[in-house]
């Protein structure tokens, strides 16, 4: 019979046995970075093939630790969008620090719950700093604050959380953003009660951007109409094109209109710690919060999102609650708890990750590693335009090029070009190290390179552009061969 003693230590291993452990994932982990270039940058398997070799009902007795992690390795792991990857240049990819995800580790060591600052002083005072340097690079006043998220979905729905209720939480609210933002900020309207009917996707200009005039006339049709207009989304990176909305411009819109202004930074707000980023997103500071990802541009494991206003109370307003379970948590002035700045309560210590990386490289690497993907998609614009075989379809941006196979003189139709290009993608995924994904620009199906990886050289972009116009002239010989 097993007494409780011994029961207690049911879930315990001897410290020699989590030290070797320890090790041996950290040994996988740097030879998988090591390895890396060398893999395909896309490795996916079907569900049916999946489910054979991964479904079993959970042991009763527990087995060696080291079988789980080679198993993991092995047959688990491996199936998936290397995100990290050089020549990983489809949807949003990026390459963590190795600071960054040992920091993960500690944090999950740790066993750290930032909710309040009664339970983690230390890394709430932590994130205090790194998002004061946020608010700094962002441009914002004082005033201003925020706190981590998972991620840009979840900033989303905390800002416009604060967006309903400064405007007093109306019944027929309506919001306003561009037919090519991220489907975050429509999912979020509709969690914080805007019905799906009043969430209106303003059409973009033919540069991709939302386009005023057709605001301004939403906004007065909806106003006499009797609805309530409460608040503006606009993007500094769009997910397709990477187009920067104008945001000096809404910023004077809303302001005039009292609606509250929203810029959906997760992919592109980083670029503002470089000169040329600056530039780009100037008017980001006027908006009344903006949401980033660490993850994304600034080379942290996920989740690293982060959620920034112009005015920290209007966190505090919407989200501050004191029951009683938490009455042990309100200790002296000036000690504040970020569980009333957003929906989370129980929350990981998410700013070690970015913090850890600062320290190490220092901000001239990161500035540098961010200024060099807006350099390389600038190339790889400038390849499709001299390219005899590809055709740009936007001006690049920040770091995304979209472009297509269509040879000028050919004189293909769209519904041609069209298969064609699905066709060069299907062999992209299979034929090439490198991984793509596309869009759609206005109707038009788009191949689309993002480029964001540290770890990503001009012969990794040049090399994957080349693969598509081989590809490309495989696909329109056959079209003339009439097999397309």
């Amino acid at each position: 019979m097993t007494s409780s003693a011994d029961a207690a230590n049911d879930l315990q291993l001897p410290p020699d046995e989590m030290l070797d452990l320890a090790s041996r994932v950290a040994d996988l982990l740097v030879q998988r970075i090591k390895t890396l270039p060398e893999e395909n940058a896309w490795e996916g398997e079907f569900r049916q093939v999946l489910e054979e070799q991964l479904s079993e009902d959970p042991p009763e007795d527990g087995r060696p630790a080291t079988e789980a992690i080679e198993r993991a390795a092995r047959d688990i792991l491996p199936h998936a969008t290397r995100l990290d990857h050089p020549r990983c240049f489809g949807f949003i990819p990026s390459s963590p620090t190795w600071p960054g995800i040992v920091a993960d580790f500690m944090a999950a060591g740790y066993h750290v719950n930032q909710c309040t600052w009664l339970v983690a002083s230390g890394p709430s005072q932590l994130e205090l700093i790194v998002i004061d340097w946020f608010r700094r690079w962002l441009g914002y006043p004082e005033s201003a604050g925020g706190l981590f998220t998972s991620g840009g979905s979840a900033a989303s729905v905390d800002a416009f959380v604060a967006a309903r209720e400064a405007a007093g939480h109306p019944e027929r609210a309506t919001v306003y953003m561009s037919d090519q933002s991220h489907s975050a900020l429509s999912r979020a309207a509709m969690i914080v009660g805007v019905r799906r009917d009043r969430i209106r996707m303003i059409p973009s200009d033919p540069r991709f951007r939302l386009d005023m005039d057709a605001l301004a006339s939403s906004v007065a049709a909806d106003r006499d109409a009797g609805l309530t207009p409460i608040a503006v989304a606009a993007n500094a990176g769009t997910v397709g094109t990477g187009a920067i909305d104008p945001l000096g411009e809404l910023a004077d819109f809303c302001a005039a209109e009292g609606l509250w202004l929203h810029v959906d930074a997760a992919y592109g707000g980083f670029a503002i710690v470089t000169e040329r980023g600056k530039r780009l997103l100037q008017g980001i500071e006027r908006a009344d919060s903006i949401g980033l990802d660490a993850h994304k541009w600034f080379f942290q494991p996920y989740e690293a999102g982060c959620l920034m206003v112009k005015d920290e109370s209007t966190l505090t307003d919407a989200f501050s609650v004191r029951p009683d379970i938490l009455q042990d948590t309100v200790w002296g002035a000036n000690h504040p708890n970020f569980s009333n700045l957003g929906l989370q309560l129980s929350r990981s210590a998410r700013a070690l990750k970015v913090w850890m990386s600062v320290q190490t490289f220092g901000m001239a690497a990161f500035r540098r590693a961010i200024a060099n993907g807006m350099e390389l998609a600038a190339r790889a614009e400038n390849y499709v335009r001299e390219s005899r075989v590809l055709e740009a379809m936007n001006t690049a941006s920040l770091g995304i090029v979209c472009f297509r196979v269509n040879p000028a003189d050919d004189g293909l139709d769209e519904e041609s070009l069209d298969k064609i290009n699905r066709a060069v993608l299907a062999r992209m995924f299979w034929d090439d190290p490198a991984f793509m994904s596309s869009t759609m620009l206005h109707g038009t199906f788009a191949l689309r390179m993002c480029i964001m990886n540290h770890t990503t050289t001009w012969d990794d972009v040049r090399e994957t552009l080349e693969a598509v116009e081989r590809f490309g002239k495989d696909a329109l010989s056959k079209v003339g061969q009439g097999k397309a």
